[in-house]
């Protein structure tokens, strides 16, 4: 091959994903990220005051999941990962059905906090369903168990705020910043992301556990200060564990997967 035969323009890289995928995430990928979900659940980092069961640590990475592997995968990994939980470590399942469901809004309502054109429509109805949570959740306190109103707004806090940052351009400042190469700012970012995805998951859980449990004003008062520090250790927490995965995933250049956005 003569000198002027010799090709010009960008070397091409080819990558595989290698294997089946479920919505563009390799069922690998979705099968250790639920390893990783229920041996979490073993590792409790608060106590369910009066129940004598643990929140698992595995609570904090179920957005990172959503935005690891998207929406539906993340969903799937976290729900798989949950399930197996609930059987091998009990003491932290709480009951399982609130649980697996908390850990898959959680992971699709992450994933679905896209910046792109794809899918970004996605958090209107799952706004529409935490509006419709919430209701019930002050329906369940205020109207049907007397609760005042302002304990019940401090009592909610969490899931308050979550749903209007979720609404918020807040919701894709954080998608952008865990997509950032600072890894500074992609802490910062999941830690946010978490908080936000957090309340939202407690926001989808708790209408069902005060409808079995229906504590009183006292309690109330009880977990107003304890809640949110709670949620900000999930947030720390996920922080921490997030950044150094997606550091090292990044690291290793592994194929990300379709949906993710980190």
């Amino acid at each position: 091959m003569t000198e002027d035969q010799i090709p010009e323009g960008l070397e091409r890289e080819v990558k595989t994903m290698g294997g089946a995928a479920i919505d563009g995430a390799p069922i690998a990928y979705i099968i250790v990220l639920a390893a990783v979900a229920t041996v979490l659940a073993f590792i409790p980092f608060s106590i369910v005051l009066g129940s004598g069961k643990g929140i698992p640590l595995s609570q904090s990475i179920y957005p990172l999941l959503g935005w690891l592997l998207g929406p539906l995968a993340g969903a799937l990994a976290s729900g798989i990962g949950t399930l197996i939980g609930v059987f091998l470590a009990p003491y932290t399942a709480g009951v399982p059905a609130i649980a697996i469901w908390g850990a898959v809004i959680s992971s699709f309502a992450a994933g679905s906090m896209v910046t792109g054109q794809k899918r970004k429509y996605w958090y209107l109805g799952l706004t529409v369903l935490f509006a419709i949570e919430l209701a019930a959740y002050a329906y369940l306190a205020i109207v049907r168990n007397g609760i005042p109103v302002n304990t019940f707004v401090a009592g909610a806090f969490i899931d308050w705020s979550a749903v209007i940052l979720f609404v918020l351009p807040t919701r894709t400042l954080f998608s952008r910043l865990i997509s950032s190469s600072n890894f500074v700012k992609v802490a910062i970012g999941i830690f946010g992301g978490t908080w936000t995805i957090c309340g939202l998951a407690h926001l989808s859980q708790v209408p069902f556990t005060y409808y079995l449990f229906n504590w009183p004003k006292p309690i109330w008062n009880m977990l107003i200060p304890i809640i949110p520090v709670e949620n900000a250790l999930r947030g720390l927490s996920g922080a921490v564990i997030g950044t150094g995965v997606i550091s090292g995933l990044r690291a290793i250049n592994l194929v990300k997967p379709k949906e993710s956005i980190y």
